[in-house]
């Protein structure tokens, strides 16, 4: 409950930031009616058509229970334990291990895994991460998550076109009826910079409730920690290379190394998350 509160009101922040910039920028009753439109249109598009996006943007391709016959077994027992209709399983083609879930809601699922990590981990392992994906699609964080990287999205799309709005149409201070100077300045530099971090925060959030999720299903919380350090450390190797947006749907951080501080990761730490599973061993 404490996760879902958090997660609640990280989402109403990152609209605000939406409906603020617009009344800002606008001005008025305008201002706040064309946020909240733009946050409305932007919900929707995440709901219908995120889960397509998504599984393009890795070429993800759908596989049948002849063709992966361990897999299905593996998911259809997890979905038997936790009540779920089964998703439908898509391989992508990448020797990086990761894996995702995505879809609107768990009668439109659909997870996914590389080729790379079925041949990283052992069936033990590879049921955690399974577990950690259904997880995440009874809670329907593949939603939340889609949500939040669509309006981060809007909202660094607004701050780009402003900035060249900036230098091309540059505003008159006198015009106390037009878009604020100000505001479309503090827009154009933090804007962007606050929508990421609420965005990666809210991934950070429901991380954690994914690794208890897959403890609770596969009874099994050593063999997720074993599976986040070795995916870990296979990505030191072979990072998983895509579009940076897509990373938060992801099972552990796509890249190799600590580029960004905690602040901007989008993941918590595979230290943090093994010593919340240890917890429960």
């Amino acid at each position: 409950m404490k996760n879902q509160l958090r997660t609640a009101a990280l989402l109403a922040a990152l609209s605000g930031i939406l409906v603020t910039i617009s009344y800002w920028i606008i001005g008025g009753t305008t201002g706040v009616v064309v946020g909240i439109a733009l946050a409305a249109v932007t919900n929707l598009f995440s709901w219908y058509q995120s889960d397509k996006i998504a599984l393009a943007a890795y070429r993800a391709q759908p596989v049948s229970p002849r063709e992966a016959p361990g897999l299905y077994q593996m998911v259809q027992r997890l979905c038997d334990r936790a009540g779920l209709p089964i998703p439908k399983i898509y391989i992508f083609p990448s020797p990086a291990a990761n894996a995702f879930a995505t879809g609107r809601d768990p009668e439109h699922a659909a997870v996914a895994v590389s080729e790379g990590i079925l041949n990283l981990l052992p069936d033990d392992e590879l049921e955690a991460v399974i577990g950690h994906e259904l997880t995440h699609v009874a809670n329907r964080d593949t939603l939340t998550q889609a949500v939040a990287a669509t309006i981060a999205g809007a909202i660094g799309f607004l701050a780009q076109t402003l900035s060249y709005g900036m230098w091309y149409s540059p505003y008159s201070r006198d015009d106390r009826n037009g878009p604020n100077p100000l505001g479309i300045l503090l827009t154009v530099i933090l804007a962007p910079i606050a929508a990421t971090i609420i965005q990666l925060a809210i991934s950070r959030t429901r991380e954690f409730a994914a690794d208890a999720g897959s403890a609770r299903l596969t009874g099994n919380p050593r063999a997720l920690a074993s599976a986040l350090q070795r995916l870990e450390s296979a990505a030191q190797q072979a990072p998983l290379h895509g579009n940076p947006a897509f990373e938060p749907l992801l099972i552990t951080n796509a890249f190799s190394g600590q580029l960004f501080s905690n602040l901007f990761s989008s993941h918590p730490s595979t230290e943090a998350r093994v010593a919340a599973l240890r917890k429960l061993f």
